[in-house]
């Protein structure tokens, strides 16, 4: 029996035609393709799409198959799918009703009549809206697309399961709704107009893959200009997870942290909101490096040190960190001995990481396993329950140490899907918020 090397899953559209799934069936068998599972998904006035599983050889004869059914009249081959695409049809969140309304009783408690009596207790007492509305555990994540994972500038609307997968985990983990918020627009002003306008339906703002620079001046107004809690994820959560994984490695090797020489490769907005953590922590001292002068320039103003060639910091620091979304930067002879080295862009790393074990390096990670998730969810959650309006330094660092107590020894940060060091940042972030 021949090994079957490629398994996928079309969505096709097919004509109400007696006849027409034969047709289809013999076509992928004359094209050399295998046919698992049919599923029927909708019916129409006149198709029916099904979702058909083929098992094939090679990509070469997948590609074959797929040609061979857009040459059937009527036919539409909608999309190709696999194991993770199927995981997102259909999208990973629905918003859903807490109160079942099944009589009409009910119906006038939650809508008409009784709701406007709610409405007017929070007309005269809008601080009444935290406990008889949702709004203060719900958070808007809101992206304009220009810095998706580590795929750049591909759009809002492409960035959106990015953004369904943050409000998956802030529902499962802490208990939060979060709202996803596609924005056409990067001008910061037009950014900045537009949550402000949306804010008062939401408790806090995640402010998330939003390209630098301009992420900073938008978070930096939005934190001004708004009495919620506002944090660019890509900037202060990877900071935040980062800093513990940092601290881990360093309780595992003995090494003083705060005494350690940081150097970090690419100056965006996760690499200098890192840099400003690892000062925040008391390390004395952070380099970096960056194409962009004024990149170099930010870095010089929150009290680190500019460095002009990757060479000269990789020979110079301790711990190397890397945000770069360039694959294959780090090359293996440029890692000296017993250096720790995240190297963070998704899904490519700079250097993987067991290259980096093997040309000598102490510690190595890349972003699978420093992961934000660690952070944002417990942050935003500590946050809320303080009823903070913003998200501090202190907070950060608090949850950043909670997350390092959290791991494991020889770990570089725990589990992301163990509840504990989620209520652990919880309660981190909360205790710093209420001392304030």
């Amino acid at each position: 029996m021949t090994e079957k090397h490629i398994t996928r899953t079309l969505i096709v559209q097919i004509p109400s035609t007696p006849g027409n799934l034969g047709k289809l069936a013999t076509a992928i068998g004359l094209a050399g393709g295998d046919i698992g599972e049919i599923e029927t998904t909708q019916i129409g006035p006149t198709w029916t799409i099904r979702h058909i599983t083929i098992h094939c050889d090679s990509e070469e004869q997948f590609d074959t198959v797929q040609d061979a059914i857009r040459q059937l009249p009527g036919f539409q081959l909608q999309a190709v799918s696999d194991d993770v695409l199927q995981a997102h049809e259909g999208g990973k969140i629905h918003m859903k009703s807490r109160i079942d309304v099944r009589s009409l009783g009910d119906l006038r408690r939650v809508y008409t009549p009784g709701v406007a009596n709610v409405c007017r207790l929070i007309q005269k007492e809008p601080e009444k809206a935290r406990i008889y509305t949702g709004i203060s555990n719900t958070v808007a994540i809101v992206t304009d697309g220009t810095a998706i994972l580590g795929l750049g500038d591909i759009g809002p609307v492409a960035g959106m399961p990015v953004m369904e997968g943050k409000a998956a985990l802030f529902d499962q983990f802490v208990d939060i709704s979060g709202v996803p918020i596609l924005l056409d627009s990067q001008d910061p002003d037009e950014i900045v107009r537009t949550v402000k306008n949306i804010a008062p339906g939401f408790g806090a703002i995640l402010l998330e893959d939003i390209g630098s620079p301009h992420c900073f001046e938008v978070e930096e107004r939005l934190k001004a200009e708004l009495d919620i809690p506002v944090m660019h994820d890509d900037q202060h959560g990877t900071a935040v997870v980062t800093l513990a994984a940092v601290i881990s490695a360093c309780k595992s090797s003995r090494v003083d942290l705060k005494d350690s020489v940081v150097g970090q490769i690419g100056l965006g907005a996760a690499g200098l909101a890192i840099c400003r953590m690892f000062k925040a922590y008391g390390v004395n001292e952070v380099k970096g490096t960056d194409l962009s002068p004024e990149a170099k320039a930010r870095l010089q103003q929150y009290g680190g040190t500019p460095v002009d060639s990757l060479e000269e910091l990789m020979n110079t620091c301790d711990i190397i960190i890397a945000t770069t979304g360039v694959p294959g930067l780090i090359k293996p002879e440029m890692v000296r001995k017993d250096q720790v080295i995240l190297s963070l862009s998704n899904p490519n790393p700079e250097i993987d990481p067991e290259e980096a074990m093997k040309a000598g390096a102490a510690y190595a990670a890349d972003g699978r396993s420093v992961n934000n998730v660690l952070g944002f969810p417990g942050i935003f959650r500590g946050a809320l329950n303080a009823r903070a309006n913003r998200i501090t330094h202190e907070m950060l660092t608090a949850a950043a140490e909670a997350i390092a107590d959290s791991t494991k020894p020889g770990d570089l940060v725990p589990h992301p899907l163990d509840p504990r060091v989620h209520e652990k940042v919880i309660q981190a972030v909360e205790a710093v918020a209420v001392e304030k």
